[in-house]
């Protein structure tokens, strides 16, 4: 009889380092059969609106997410079966037509702001880890990832962030953190909390033979 993967669940606010913490544990299981499967990846097709209407999107929103084909998906990879994990287009504000070949391994970390706030996604997590950072440093990693990598003005950032970012992460987000395991502050500068994450992790793997 197969095993069941392991699913670790990553969730944080936009800017709090959770995928810094997901790659630093990512890393340390290098080597061994594990993959990331990143929330961002799965919002909702939008082909079937105009363009005016898609650039409206809330993308801090549970409603901009494609949960049931996440789900599938986990579901299919937790019964060892590849998938086809979608890809997004944010110059169009749709899905892409590419997909990306994901086959199962031994360990899933789910990586995404909202994938705590879904009780079926929950549910088929093994661990679920919650980095907690302050607002302000968040603020400031996603005012400089978004003008480096996005082109974006520190003005529309700014005003992005109090119209939509904040009231989302207050609203959504936040109340997320009651459900995890494990809380880690200040996201992948916290090496002890890692340190801690990645033997946990090894514990289960051992208990479950995979090591």
């Amino acid at each position: 009889m197969s095993r069941k993967p392991v699913v670790i669940g990553v969730a944080g606010g936009s800017g709090s380092g959770k995928t810094s913490v997901t790659k630093a544990i990512y890393e340390q299981f290098k080597g061994h059969s594990i993959l990331m499967i990143e929330q961002d990846y799965y919002y909702k097709d939008q082909t079937h609106l105009p363009l005016e209407e898609r650039l409206k999107t809330n993308y801090d929103h549970p409603l901009a997410f494609d949960n049931d084909l996440l789900l599938e998906h986990i579901e299919s990879l937790l019964r060892h079966e590849p998938v086809e994990k979608p890809t997004y287009d944010y110059t169009l504000h749709t899905r892409s037509s590419e997909t990306i070949p994901v086959d199962p391994k031994d360990v899933i970390i789910l990586e995404g702001i909202l994938i705590l706030e879904d009780e079926r996604l929950r549910n088929l997590m093994d661990m679920k880890l919650y980095v907690d950072t302050d607002a302000d440093l968040r603020i400031i990693r996603r005012m400089l990832r978004d003008i480096k990598e996005r082109g974006r003005t520190i003005e529309s950032v700014i005003e992005q962030y109090i119209s939509v970012v904040r009231p989302m992460h207050n609203q959504f987000i936040e109340p997320t953190k009651r459900y995890a395991d494990i809380i880690i502050p200040e996201g992948g500068q916290n090496h002890v909390a890692i340190d801690l994450m990645v033997t946990k992790i090894q514990t289960i793997l051992e208990q479950k033979s995979f090591l």
